[in-house]
């Protein structure tokens, strides 16, 4: 298997990333937060064949660690492993020793993935979207 390249995301790489957004979410309305992530280097992208079909984002202002926020790929590139990549690669570069992420309870393909990659369950808020609590994950680097 390949591997799929990662990198840090520039901001001409910003339309790509939020047209992967728009595409999942049905919407723009994360396009600005994308563009701060890009712009404070707390973007990665995931390539295949040459272009952009994923990205992660992340910050580092949870309780002094790592959270990564948003997990993103093309509904035409799922099942290839990016998402996987793309995890493996920020918690390998990661500027804190623990990383948390989250899914909701009906994403269990995301939760497969967290279980894949050594990630624990570290709790449960309720409350984010009406009937599907939101799962903490956690790993040390």
């Amino acid at each position: 298997m390949n591997i799929i390249p990662v990198r840090k995301a520039i901001i001409d790489d910003l339309d790509y990333i939020a047209a992967i957004d728009c595409d999942v979410i049905q919407n723009d309305s994360r396009k600005h937060i994308l563009k701060t992530a890009i712009q404070e280097q707390k973007c990665l992208v995931g390539e295949i064949s040459g272009k952009i079909e994923g990205f992660l984002t992340f910050h580092t202002d949870f309780f002094e660690c790592s959270f990564i926020s948003l997990v993103i790929v093309s509904p035409t590139a799922r099942r290839k492993g990016l998402a996987s990549r793309l995890i493996k690669e920020f918690i390998r570069q990661s500027p804190t020793e623990k990383v948390f992420s989250s899914t909701n309870e009906s994403n269990t393909l995301m939760q497969k993935v967290f279980d894949s990659l050594g990630f624990k369950q570290s709790g449960i808020v309720h409350n984010l979207d009406e009937g599907d609590p939101e799962m903490i994950y956690f790993i040390l680097q």
